[in-house]
Parts: structure tokens; sequence; C-alpha cells
């Protein structure tokens, strides 16, 4: 497995954990609105695994746990390894994942190692409409499964969605609401246009203002247990 990148202190990556993050190479999407572009095309500077281990060995009793993030951790046939280690040590696990590879995700989730999940489902489970949102991923049945594995593995875990003018509407929060009726948490992030975003067309796309993004939140809490919002 190859690490792009670590945060080593944070207190909003993980709920009610202190915990550190670590960014794993590569991803199968290409969200023209990503901002993580340099691990998505696999050009980040790689850090040293083992030395991150031994600055973790230090943080004993002094972090709560380790948010795993990407690029996309569940394309790395030895993450359940590294998450054994971290948990060997003391520590509890946040997985980030885009729900694209539901069969590991399901094996992850049987070892009882992750105590927090959080999925992006980046638009309505239509192929093509998902493909334009994605960069080309349209194979929705896989996020399909991985959101009914997430809601039925009996831990902690959030849906999110960043939303992006151009992307999304009031339509589109509509049926991705229908597509995980029932969830416990379902963040709505505000898409901020940055130099670092994968499509050079929305660096400087205008974002929604506060007030609009508040509105699709309305339609968002018709369809799940509690809405929050980010990057707002």
């Amino acid at each position: 497995m190859k690490l792009g990148g670590i945060i080593r202190f944070t207190m909003v990556d993980f709920p009610d954990r202190l915990a550190c993050v670590v960014f794993t190479v590569g991803c199968n999407f290409r969200c023209p609105f990503c901002y993580n572009k340099d691990l998505v095309l696999g050009t980040a500077k790689e850090e040293d695994i083992e030395a991150f281990f031994q600055w973790l060995e230090r943080r004993r009793g002094k972090l709560d746990g380790v948010a795993i993030t990407g690029g996309e951790p569940t394309l790395w046939k030895d993450l359940p390894e590294f998450i054994d280690r971290i948990k060997e040590m003391g520590f509890e696990v946040k997985l980030d994942t885009n729900g694209s590879n539901p069969d590991a995700l399901e094996e992850i989730l049987k070892t009882g190692n992750v105590d927090y999940i959080a999925m992006d489902v980046k638009a309505p489970l239509v192929p093509k409409e998902y493909a334009r949102v994605t960069g080309g991923w349209s194979d929705v049945e896989s996020i399909r499964r991985s959101i009914d594995i997430i809601m039925h593995a009996g831990i902690p875990y959030e849906f999110r969605t960043t939303v992006v003018p151009t992307l999304h509407d009031e339509r589109s929060i509509e049926s991705i609401g229908e597509a995980i009726r029932g969830a416990r948490l379902w963040a709505l992030q505000g898409f901020v246009p940055a130099e670092t975003v994968l499509d050079p067309a929305l660096r400087n796309e205008k974002a929604y203002p506060p007030w609009k993004i508040r509105e699709l939140a309305e339609i968002a809490r018709r369809f799940v247990e509690k809405v929050e919002l980010r990057g707002v």
C-alpha cells in the first residue's frame, strides 16, 4: 500500500475522536471537483509507512484513532493488514470509501476492525449520471451494494455528497436521498473552487451560496435521520 499524505492531528475528520489522517495513493474515479489531484493521479510524494507506524507508536494515549482516506483505500489488497496493525496498537479506525469495491468493503467490515465508515454518494444512481460526476464510473450496482452493506454493518456511518452547481440540483438530492433512505447521517459538503481540483474548468466555478445549500438540505432531511452541512 502507498501513502501519499498524513495529517497528524484532526478534531473534525473522525467524529468525537482526536485522530490523524492517512491518504492512500490512487483512485478509480476521476471526479472533476476532486481536491486530491496528486493522490488520484498517483503523483503525490510517497510517505514511509514504517516511519508512520513508528510515529503512531509515540501517539499512544494522545490520539484516539486513525482515519484512512484517499484516493480510494479499498483498491489496496493489503488494506486489511494495515487496518489490523492500527487496531493492534489500540487505535480506532475510520475508513472513507467511494463505494466502488463492495466485495473488499464487505470483507473488511466483517473483521470488526473498522469503527466508523464514511461513503461518498456522488450522484443519482443512474449509470449516465454517475459516470458524468465520477469521470466514467457507471457501475451503479456496486454503489448500491456498498450502501446496503454499510447500512447493515452495525457500526456508525455516514454518507456524503459534495454539491457542485453544474452537477447537482434539487432533483439530484431527491434521487440520492431515495437511494440512502433511512440512513443515520447524510453530510452535504459545499464545493469550494480551488487550484487543486482535477478539472481546470471548475477552478473558477462559482459555488452555491449558503442559502442554496440549506435549501437542498431541507430536501435531504426528508430521507435520512440527520443532515449535516460542511464547508458552508
